[in-house]
């Protein structure tokens, strides 16, 4: 059903002759080479294309697979930070909850979370002066501010009364980290999943790349420039690849999540604490599902290997236990999923201190190639740390011929070229082009693809056109298009990554969709 697929490479938004892992790769000079394919290298790769610089990005797996699928799916200040005094961070990624929202509001829309007092821990006006600082710190303009309210829906436990409630954005994480590949691919990038660097060295002025493609082709990229966005792997790539010598240090902090059926129905999200200092928190999930997360604690192993353990998942099970009045046990979990966060090293005591702003660091020796490193970040703040690496990449590049900088503030992402709150009037004209199209589905289509979901359906006129459905409402339709135009191969790329459906779906199910696809 879907023989050569994978061998079909115009989902580069270029000719077959011109794609990754093929002869005409060598020995072409590219201005930015990027190492990575998560949010920060992906973001790095679309500003870069967009300003005119020519772009190369190759991932060792799959876009997105690592840390950048792994968040609890927020576009946020980080309300906790502000403890810790990290007021540029906050008032940035403040100010980017909207900017985001405005450029892809498939994926990125506003929520509403509860903050509970809890007697013995933060007084309640602290925890006021804190959203207050929050609301104002910003530049909020368009979501609600912050209220006191009082708890008594019967969801949490009865020494839960008074609370507060104010805004933040989710994002479907992994689909923002595709949609900036591309883009990035549509202006004239060239992405490469599943392709890992060997080696690079500086020869004459220029990196000189190695690249080895999961099926063993190696092909030669050169670059005047070139960004170490490998999240996890930053500092493996920096000794074993770049064989740089540095003092820069990398803290890996494993954040861990659980999934649970839904524990209650309103739309709000909540934001607990815990005796121990941390937060975490219930969100609203996939219509019939709770998120609870994350974890904070050091990991020392392979980030390849991370996985959330029975303690992590026993602590997420006590702590929304401690608010919620029916208790979360670990038999009511439906699926974990961990990620490592490279933060930078600031020697901070303990994990969940440990600092969440992103570090770049710059290597340029007079005369030779330039190499830009990227330590920490967060998602919400992506594309400003796009911006500040190119920055520093700016003077070591050729003059750029393209968008002016700051261009990413204003151009929407794949799909998302509608108002930013007029997401329920891009379903209704998605359902009546397609009136045979059950309402979930299209809600469901529209939430992923935006207006993209005409170009998926394209050429249907009834269900049956959409192929044979493997289970949930994904059919041979999608499977072609995320094969097509999002780089998808695998089942695993489907069902956990360019969408959830996985936990709709059986092993059995999953494993067909696998065959299908290879």
């Amino acid at each position: 059903m879907f023989g050569g697929l994978r061998r079909n490479r115009h989902y580069l938004a270029l000719p077959p002759e011109v794609a990754p892992g093929v002869p005409w790769m060598n020995e072409q000079v590219f201005d930015i080479a990027v190492i990575g394919g998560g949010i920060n290298g992906c973001g790095i790769a679309r500003d870069a294309v967009g300003r005119g610089w020519s772009v190369a990005l190759c991932e060792q797996g799959d876009l997105g697979s690592g840390t950048s699928s792994a968040s609890t799916k927020l576009v946020h200040g980080g309300l906790r930070y502000l403890e810790h005094f990290e007021f540029r961070l906050v008032r940035e990624a403040l100010q980017e909850r909207e900017v985001l929202w405005g450029i892809a509001p498939h994926i990125i829309w506003p929520l509403r979370f509860v903050l509970p007092h809890h007697r013995g821990l933060r007084p309640a006006w602290l925890l006021r002066l804190g959203l207050f600082l929050y609301d104002h710190i910003g530049g909020r303009k368009l979501l609600p501010a912050t209220i006191t309210r009082r708890l008594d829906d019967g969801v949490l436990k009865p020494e839960f009364t008074k609370g507060f409630e104010y805004s933040d954005c989710w994002v479907e994480d992994s689909r923002l980290v595709v949609l900036n590949a591309r883009d990035a691919a549509d202006r004239g990038a060239v992405i490469a999943p599943r392709t890992r660097c060997v080696s690079a060295s500086r020869e004459a002025g220029l990196w000189h790349l190695v690249l080895q493609a999961e099926d063993g082709f190696e092909s030669h990229v050169h670059a005047r420039a070139l960004v170490n966005a490998a999240g996890p792997w930053v500092a493996r790539v920096l000794g074993q690849v770049l064989r740089a010598n540095t003092n820069a240090k990398v803290r890996m902090v494993q954040g861990s999540h659980i999934v649970v059926p839904r524990l209650y129905s309103h739309d709000r999200c909540y934001i607990f604490q815990n005796a121990d200092n941390r937060i975490f928190f219930a969100i609203p999930y996939e219509r019939d599902f709770t998120l609870i997360g994350t974890t904070d604690q050091d990991y020392q192993g392979d980030p390849a290997d991370v996985h959330a353990s029975e303690g992590e998942i026993a602590y997420l099970c006590a702590g929304a236990s401690e608010y919620f009045r029916v208790p979360v046990t670990r038999e009511q979990v439906v699926w974990t999923y961990s990620g490592v966060r490279p933060l930078y090293d600031d020697g901070a005591s303990a994990a969940q201190e440990a600092t969440r702003d992103y570090v770049l660091t710059l290597d340029a020796p007079e005369g030779e190639a330039t190499a830009l490193s990227v330590f920490g970040g967060k998602i919400t703040t992506y594309r400003r740390l796009a911006e500040a690496a190119l920055e520093r990449l700016a003077p070591h590049l050729p003059k750029p011929h393209g968008l002016a900088a700051g261009w990413t503030a204003g151009a929407a992402l794949p799909g998302g070229d509608f108002p930013r709150e007029g997401f329920v009037a891009l379903v209704a004209r998605l359902q009546a082009d397609h009136p045979w199209l059950a309402p979930a589905t299209a809600t469901r289509l529209a939430r992923a693809y935006g207006t993209k979901a005409w170009l998926l359906l394209d050429g249907a006129t009834c269900v049956a056109d959409l192929g044979e459905c493997h289970g949930a409402d994904l059919t041979d339709a999608e499977l072609r298009y995320l094969a097509a135009y999002e780089w998808a191969s695998r089942a695993e790329d489907v069902v956990w990554r360019r969408t959830k459906l996985g936990l709709r779906l059986t092993p059995p199910q999953i494993a067909a969709i696998d065959r299908a696809m290879a």
